[in-house]
């Protein structure tokens, strides 16, 4: 996600990215992780050279702290927008010296890590941005230049249109040969008619498809731009040559996720009460949604194929709604509004049984432990 950033997230994503540059490296290697085994050598691997598109975005920085400490070499495609406002920020000594050389030679080294400036409205300038990687990992699409505008039907617009050029430049780019899309769990939930009669609850898994009519009936702008640019994805890439597959995280949380990541949460919540009472309001933390991205790449090859919903908590109680309310800085309504209900109905029942399922296998046949099975 990472769509949209106010002023005070986009400090928090330049303050990362200044330790980023004084540590040499985006995050201390773990004891015994493939970052340690591969060293500086893995950097001469093309097949374990991939970019994330968004790189210093919440959910783009998990993800690319997580391939750097599986071994992998990572490209962070910034966008222009955002190192336009990266030069304005008062920055001084050592810091400056980095910046100024990443601006003169276009990109940035570091101990398995590179960034480069691209234009994510221009395809040439993706192209670019993508050759050399074997993937693409597109965590977000838009970035709204003032940061202050909200999620709005034209950045929905925008979203789409931008879907596509990133998935055309894929293709185009003779060294990427896979994709992984962030959509949202948002992109599946809307429905028009709730199965209130039903015995059994209706599942939402990576079947189900948000209903775009519904989306701008309701103004539910975020789940509209995230349903549109991941239909265009797949639209863009079928027939073509470039294995695509595309995670559905719910409303992503975390360590610092109120700065990093507000406005984009805010748009999320639009709805919120009605999730709530239906039972579709959940939560994962940006660690483990990275995690999913990450081990759902290395099965592309084999077992990984389609959509994936992800999530690792549902909302239930009314007080973890007010919780989040707090966390944002937003005023209690949906709570105020749940509040007045008994309990919330069981007419929907989420479902990540595709994800478990590649995450078992994958578990029994490396022994690696995955935090989001548990």
């Amino acid at each position: 996600m990472g769509v949209l950033r106010s002023a005070e997230s986009f400090q928090a994503e330049v303050e990362e990215l200044r330790g980023m540059l004084l540590a040499g490296t985006a995050a201390a290697p773990r004891k015994g992780s493939a970052r340690e085994a591969y060293g500086g050598d893995r950097a001469e691997d093309p097949d374990r050279t991939v970019c994330v598109t968004a790189g210093i975005s919440f959910v783009g920085f998990a993800v690319a702290d997580c391939l750097l400490s599986r071994g992998y070499s990572v490209r962070l495609a910034l966008d222009s927008q955002d190192f336009l406002k990266l030069k304005e920020e008062e920055i001084h000594g050592e810091d400056l010296e980095k910046l100024r050389e990443m601006e003169m030679l276009g990109e940035m080294e570091r101990d398995g890590m590179r960034a480069v400036v691209t234009d994510i409205m221009d395809l040439n300038s993706l192209c670019e941005a993508f050759d050399g990687c074997s993937c693409v990992f597109h965590t977000s699409a838009f970035a709204d230049p003032n940061g202050v505008s909200g999620y709005s039907k034209h950045i929905a617009d925008i979203e789409s249109k931008i879907s596509e050029r990133v998935i055309e430049a894929c293709v185009r780019t003779q060294s990427v040969r896979k994709c992984v899309f962030t959509s949202s769990l948002v992109a599946c939930i809307w429905r028009q008619n709730s199965p209130q009669q039903q015995r059994l609850p209706t599942i939402i898994d990576e079947n189900c498809w948000s209903d775009e009519s519904l989306c701008r009936e309701r103004k539910l702008w975020f789940a509209l731009g995230k349903t549109m640019a991941e239909k265009a994805a797949w639209r863009t890439a079928r027939g073509r040559d470039l294995k695509l597959v595309t995670l559905c995280p719910a409303l992503v949380t975390g360590p610092g996720f109120r700065r990093r990541n507000s406005t984009a949460s805010i748009a999320y919540l639009k709805g919120a009460q009605r999730m709530f009472s239906e039972g579709l309001l959940a939560t994962m933390d940006v660690s483990k949604v990275a995690e999913a991205h990450v081990a759902v790449f290395e099965a592309m090859g084999s077992t990984a194929c389609g959509r994936y919903v992800c999530f690792d908590h549902i909302v239930r109680r009314v007080e973890e709604v007010a919780a989040l309310e707090s966390q944002l800085g937003i005023p209690n309504r949906v709570s105020a509004e749940a509040a007045n209900l008994e309990h919330p109905q069981s007419w929907f029942e989420l479902s990540k049984r595709k994800l478990l399922r590649l995450m078992s296998s994958r578990r029994r046949c490396s022994h690696e432990t995955y935090s989001f099975l548990y």
